[in-house]
């Protein structure tokens, strides 16, 4: 029997059942107004229509409300919307826990991109030993943070994975209960989590997702590629941002860090003493029982016990597991043998530390710290700095900085330097605790130069650690800091200090560029192209001075942050770029989205594998870029720059953000810890405005301008010049390229611009509007000649099925938002506004965030 084509099972498997479950849901009572379920398909389709005839939502939720609503006051039309906003929140979970269910249909596991797929390409291009030899030095290592573009509570997430367990069992009873339960649990948050909420939310996934996933694919890894031979490499690894990530965050303490440090320890062994009790079922041979029974018995003090002693070190349960190994392959054929060699997998993945706690701090902090320590230092003529340590050149400050010892007591400073003093003692605690890598990244956003790493550096030699085992890693994020990385990583590996510090890493340096910082700086071509070349220069300058460099990519969900086809992205990676290990950071939707269940995570995870074995061993050379080539991409990026330049000093630019989006009601919403800009003044600046809420606040509004906005103006360059050939050309040969053109389909594909084209008739806002109707339209136009589509996403089929069907859910949604936007402008201009009348509608605006985003799965 012939395998579907994948449009037909997206069809078949989601669209399909999504039409009978929602059927069900919305026939089930939830409130006292019973017919809500009736009258959302009618609002609807009058959304539909009304879009395609013209109308604003004023005028839709007007003419629906005349139709079909019986009672007319504010009151009950109020009542309506929130009934709306709960009904397509849970509509959306619904969508998700289907889509979730129907992953192993949609999607081949053991097709292109799986360990499998690779596998049997290696076999029949003879090349096993060197895909071997690969896998011996290649790294994937994902790294989840909590950044607020996830708004489901834990409650929510219990009752998705619940609901897609039901919809694969075609369970209707168990399904109905779920619906129920699903409208009576509340969707929103009365406060907002703290960080060490926030890690336990994504531990949740680290033990039920993770755990099984890695140590699955290690195996498959061991047992078919490496034919049962130990891995000397662990190949997969996991990081860890929530209560270690300070920037901007003032409520990660140092208790907070301790505390999520604890709870991935005792979290991790845990998960040992589970599988252990499972395997005690199976491994009842005589001389193994009570080995068992003997670790089963000291994991259950260590994570039971309140003391947080531990009872049983990783070398003893190493050992102990080493020992059933070799008893079970003399003694007892081999019997459950794979069982065990999965759990040993996992404990050499994990650790005591289950993922790798980083610790991040802006450069800016650091500055502060460093002039109240010489001061303090000048006022007790202690000696640690030199005298007018500020009148000296950068090069003597280096020096300084890199032979610089004391054991400064944080108590002696001010809250500020205190808590930068006590994170460093913190590290050191947790290494004592879960051993090196439960902590051992050490991350400088806003690095601008060699001081700001070296200050970093310094901060552990001032406490009293001389030698520390930690890594620098700086953080690249702007578009100027990112064109002289190379010359800051060249000053350091030629600094005499930082190299011995280096040598004291195995010559590894990790270097994060940040594409989410850098798409708000420099627009969407620009930012990607700049983060291609900074890892060419700086590849080039590691491999001059013998440094093993490693990419950390800092990206979100979306596109615009340096989302979309990721495994596509690093396939495309030329052999002028290190790629031995793939780093990137991970979160919100996406650890949900693509992460959330076994079969999702697993396929990303191989696809992530594979790709970076793509990348070295078959498509190396086809990867490189010509001189005309990386001439193309300099000029659509210049191109493209000054576009997005031109329109982000736009007198309208903050303005519109501020009084046309919902950029201001993220800091209304309980979904992160992190505040939504970086200081605290009443003014916008644009400057301290976060990535999320900037990227987030133009998907609210179905305009995504940071996934395209100057890619037309670039691309119509080159059309009007009649250079269009070598565009053309570029996109059919180069993967990098295909795939950053690709990613800037799916930022159109989820944009709506019939909803906000009410605007363009706005006298302050109107031509600042229709800028951004003409660079998206004159963008999609070009996208489709170049690819030769006829539709956006039109090799991505299943992609553009689900994005369509999620839209349309969500439609009622973003008009109920645009309406209630539309009233409080309104209602604010009148000579006594009602106050009362305007917070409900902002609440309404806050409440619909949530759904959208939802929605969205990749928005922000």
């Amino acid at each position: 029997m012939y395998t579907l084509p994948k449009t037909e099972r997206f069809n078949q498997n989601v669209l399909s059942k999504y039409q009978i479950y929602n059927s069900v849901f919305l026939t089930l009572p939830f409130d006292d107004i019973n017919n809500t379920g009736v009258l959302l398909p009618l609002f609807a389709e009058v959304c539909d229509t009304g879009f395609k005839k013209g109308w604003n939502p004023s005028q839709i939720f007007g003419y629906f409300s005349e139709k079909y609503l019986d009672n007319q006051s504010e009151e009950n039309k109020i009542e309506i919307m929130f009934r709306f906003i709960q009904y397509v929140e849970r509509q959306v979970v619904l969508f998700d826990a289907i889509e979730d269910a129907a992953f192993p249909e949609v999607n081949n596991l053991e097709g292109k991109g799986s360990l499998r797929n690779t596998y049997e390409r290696a076999d029949s291009e003879n090349s096993l030993s060197e895909l071997k030899h690969f896998l011996e030095n290649f790294n994937v290592r994902t790294v989840l943070t909590a950044h607020p573009t996830q708004f489901y509570p834990g409650a929510v997430l219990g009752i998705i994975t619940d609901l897609t367990n039901a919809i694969r069992q075609n369970d209707l009873v168990v399904i109905k209960q779920l619906l129920s339960q699903l409208g009576k649990t509340r969707f929103i948050k009365t406060e907002k989590p703290t960080p060490f909420d926030e890690a336990v939310s994504l531990i949740w996934y680290l033990e039920n997702v993770f755990f099984e996933t890695a140590g699955t694919i290690m195996h498959y890894l061991q047992s078919t590629i490496f034919k049962g031979d130990t891995i000397n490499n662990s190949i997969l690894a996991l990081g860890f941002w929530p209560g270690g990530d300070r920037d901007g965050n003032p409520f990660v303490t140092n208790e907070i860090t301790l505390k999520v440090a604890n709870r991935l320890r005792s979290s991790v062994l845990k998960c040992y003493y589970n599988d252990i009790r499972i395997l005690k079922r199976k491994l009842t041979f005589y001389n193994v029982d009570h080995l068992v029974s003997e670790i089963e018995a000291k994991l259950y003090r260590s994570v039971f016990y309140s003391t947080g002693e531990l009872y049983i070190t990783l070398e003893e349960l190493k050992s102990k597991l080493d020992e059933i190994k070799t008893i079970i392959i003399k003694e007892h054929q081999s019997l459950y043998l794979n069982e065990l060699e999965i759990l040993i997998n996992k404990v050499s993945l994990f650790g005591f530390y289950f993922a790798t706690l980083d610790i991040r701090q802006n450069s800016k902090i650091h500055e502060k710290v460093y002039a109240e320590i010489i001061e303090n230092d000048s006022q007790k003529q202690t000696s640690i700095f030199p005298e007018l340590y500020h009148m000296l050149s950068e090069s003597e400050k280096l020096k300084v900085l890199g032979t610089v010892k004391a054991d400064l007591n944080p108590v002696d400073f001010s809250a500020s330097t205190h808590d930068v003093l006590s994170s460093i003692n913190a590290i050191r605690t947790i290494q004592e605790k879960n051993g090196e890598y439960g902590c051992n990244r050490y991350i400088i956003s806003n690095n601008e130069n060699a001081m700001h790493v070296m200050e970093a550096l310094a901060l552990f030699k001032l406490s009293g650690w001389e030698n520390p085992t930690v890594d620098i890693v700086p953080l690249f994020e702007i578009i100027d800091d990112l064109k002289k990385a190379h010359e800051v990583m060249e000053q350091l590996y030629t600094d005499e200090n930082y190299d011995k510090h280096l040598h004291q890493r195995n010559n590894k340096q990790t270097i994060m560029l940040g594409f989410s910082d850098g798409t708000k700086d420099g627009g969407y071509l620009m930012a990607n192209w700049s983060i291609y070349k900074a890892k060419q220069m700086i590849s080039a300058v590691s491999r001059k001075y013998g440094i093993k460099v490693v990419f950390f990519d800092g990206r979100g969900g979306p596109p615009a942050r340096g989302g979309g086809k990721t495994h596509k992205y690093y396939a495309s990676q030329g052999p002028d770029i290190e790629n031995n290990e793939i780093q990137l950071t991970i979160q919100g939707q996406t650890i949900s989205s693509n992460f959330g269940t076994l079969d999702s995570c697993r396929f990303n995870l191989e696809n992530l594998l594979t790709a970076g074995v793509s990348s070295e061993l078959f498509n190396a050379d086809k990867n490189k870029l010509s001189e005309q080539d990386i001439q193309t991409l300099d000029n659509l990026s210049e191109i493209g720059f000054e576009k997005y330049l031109e329109f982000k000093r736009h007198p309208k630019f903050v303005p519109y953000l501020e009084e046309m989006s919902t950029l201001k009601y993220y800091a209304m919403a309980n979904i992160g810890s992190r505040p939504s800009k970086r200081n605290n003044s009443d003014q916008l600046n644009f400057a301290d405005l976060r990535a999320i809420p900037f990227v987030g606040s133009w998907s609210q509004l179905k305009q995504n301008v940071p996934g395209f906005y100057g890619v037309g103006a670039a691309l119509k360059h080159y059309e009007v010049t009649g250079q269009w050939e070598k565009v053309h050309t570029l996109y059919h040969s180069s993967l990098f390229f295909r795939t950053l053109l690709e990613n800037s389909m799916m930022s159109l594909a989820k944009s709506f611009l019939p909803l906000t084209a009410y605007m363009k008739e706005d006298s302050e806002f109107g031509a600042f509007w229709s800028l951004i109707s003409e660079e998206f339209n004159e963008t999609k136009r070009l996208l489709l000649k170049i690819a030769g589509h006829k539709e956006l996403m039109e090799n991505y089929p299943d992609g553009k099925a689900s994005i369509a069907a999620r839209e349309q859910i969500v439609l009622p949604l973003l008009v109920i938002q645009q309406y209630a936007l539309l009233k409080i402008k309104e209602l604010k201009k009148s000579q006594k506004p009602d106050e009362a009348l305007i917070a409900t509608y902002e609440k309404i605006v806050t409440r619909s965030l949530f759904g959208n985003t939802n929605a969205s799965r990749n928005s922000a």
